[in-house]
């Protein structure tokens, strides 16, 4: 078969992610404080870009005082030599309607202190300290760290033990049997049940560390831990030969132990949070105000523009005109972002009016759809914007994405939002009789009654949401303070 080359055209669609475009959608999706950090290393390593300061004149193309999203006044486009520039600037740069004006030097409320996060150690930290004081030698050490590394968010070994002695041999082979002993010292550190592979193995690592164990307690744990989460007490009892009331006080003594060891450690590193956005109340109405009081006002180093005209070399035209498109597509997109945070934002405003003036249970349930086609955007981009920003309103400060959320249907016909019924949930519980506290059904019986139609497993499903244990936990619980006073 003879062999021939061929020249032939083939025409298809694709997705061309342009750097314009990329830009644009990592801006979008940044905090406040990601901005910040994006905008001065652009300033560092951008020369055509600079900061306006306070007393600098606006001769050049920058953002002007009183605008929010960075923008080319038209004096400012008019006083620049576009015409020496090798690409179309205005086709670039465009100007932000007057009615969204994004910035506002107002003083305005500052978020709460709760509103920054505790710093505390991570569980990986907590038990490397402790690893490094009882084990001295460097291999079994380097075993314990890889352990450690191993750990899930809950503080349970998920790992199988071989697969481990494979990591810890690259130097020199390790057997399962000195990963054994170095787990067993790791089961030995605070939080007690941590490393553990299973439930069950949680459960007897805490209740092990009692000097004397309740030996009920422990033999249920070890032979009927399916008898036990089924709640089959009297079948307990029997094969134990003990009374009902004699299996319930181990019972108890099981239900109290952690069955997440690292739970306490799950807040990582300190994280402050700052609003990207404000929503303030003006009398009768509701104002969008961005947060952009640290952010750096961008403007074209005259320099620089002048210089491009004065027919230097192809080397550095090239050089210039890159960093050129590389600072126009960062004002462009920044404007861009700043004016979708505001547009989203003044969306659900419009959405969730009632839940601004009275606050969680009058939450309304709202898909990312609905405001993509208020503002005429796609759903995407929304998602993007709700992410990482945070708004702070008349109601305490909140992730831009808590205000979407599924509804369940009244007897009226209307939805009412899922947060809402978390809320009724929790506030049922509040005000039950410690006696009898309510179950699952009981609450879902309750809500009927405010013409709110939930399933049980519902209620179950958004209680354990909220973090309420069941109610015979509840009920356990507070018998159990009442015996400790």
């Amino acid at each position: 078969m003879a062999m021939e080359t061929r020249l032939a055209l083939k025409q298809r669609q694709q997705l061309v992610m342009t750097p314009a475009l990329q830009m644009a959608i990592n801006l979008l999706q940044l905090s406040t404080l990601e901005l910040q950090e994006v905008l001065q290393q652009e300033l560092i390593e951008n020369p055509v870009l600079e900061e306006v300061q306070e007393d600098a004149g606006e001769e050049e193309l920058s953002t002007p005082p009183g605008t929010s999203a960075v923008e080319a006044s038209d004096e400012a486009r008019s006083e620049s030599p576009a015409d020496d520039l090798p690409f179309d600037l205005s086709a670039i740069l465009f100007d932000t309607p007057d009615d969204q004006s994004l910035v506002d030097q107002e003083e305005r409320e500052a978020p709460p202190l709760e509103n920054v996060t505790a710093s505390a150690p991570t569980l990986a930290a907590h038990l490397l300290q402790q690893l490094h004081i009882a084990v001295d030698d460097d291999r079994r050490r380097r075993i314990g760290e890889i352990i450690i590394g191993n750990l899930d968010d809950d503080g349970y070994l998920r790992v199988p033990i071989d697969d481990l002695a494979t990591d810890a041999g690259v130097e020199a082979k390790v057997e399962a049997k000195e990963v054994e002993a170095v787990l067993a010292v790791i089961q030995s550190f605070d939080p007690v049940g941590v490393a553990a592979r299973d439930a069950q193995e949680c459960i007897l690592l805490q209740l092990t560390s009692d000097p004397e164990p309740d030996p009920v307690a422990v033999e249920i744990a070890t032979t009927f831990l399916g008898d036990l989460e089924r709640r089959r007490y009297p079948e307990i009892a029997r094969a134990l030969g003990l009374p009902v009331e004699r299996v319930m006080e181990a019972v108890e003594v099981i239900e109290q132990l952690e069955p997440k060891p690292g739970r306490r450690f799950g807040q990582g590193e300190t994280r402050y949070i700052v609003p990207d956005v404000y929503i303030i109340k003006d009398r009768d109405r509701y104002r969008v105000v961005l947060n952009e009081d640290n952010l750096p006002r961008l403007r074209i180093n005259g320099f620089y523009r002048g210089f491009m005209g004065r027919g230097n070399a192809a080397e550095t035209r090239a050089y210039l005109e890159q960093k050129f498109r590389s600072a126009l597509w960062l004002i462009k997109s920044l404007h861009q972002r700043q004016r979708t945070l505001y547009r989203v934002t003044e969306s659900i405003v419009k959405h969730q009016r009632e839940f601004l003036d009275r606050g969680t249970s009058h939450l309304r349930p709202m898909a990312l759809r609905h405001v993509a086609e208020d503002i005429e955007m796609h759903e995407s981009t929304v998602s993007r914007v709700t992410s990482n920003n945070y708004v702070h309103t008349p109601q305490g400060l909140y992730e831009l994405k808590f205000f979407f959320h599924s509804g369940l249907a009244t007897g009226e016909g209307g939805l009412v939002s899922s947060v809402a019924v978390k809320k009724m949930i929790s506030e049922l519980i509040a005000k039950e009789e410690s006696q009898a506290p309510l179950s699952d059904q009981g609450i879902a019986r309750h809500l009927k009654g405010r013409g709110l139609s939930i399933a049980r497993r519902t209620v179950a499903k958004y209680r354990e949401e909220l973090r309420i244990l069941p109610s015979h936990q509840r009920r356990l619980a507070v018998r159990k303070r009442r015996t400790e006073d």
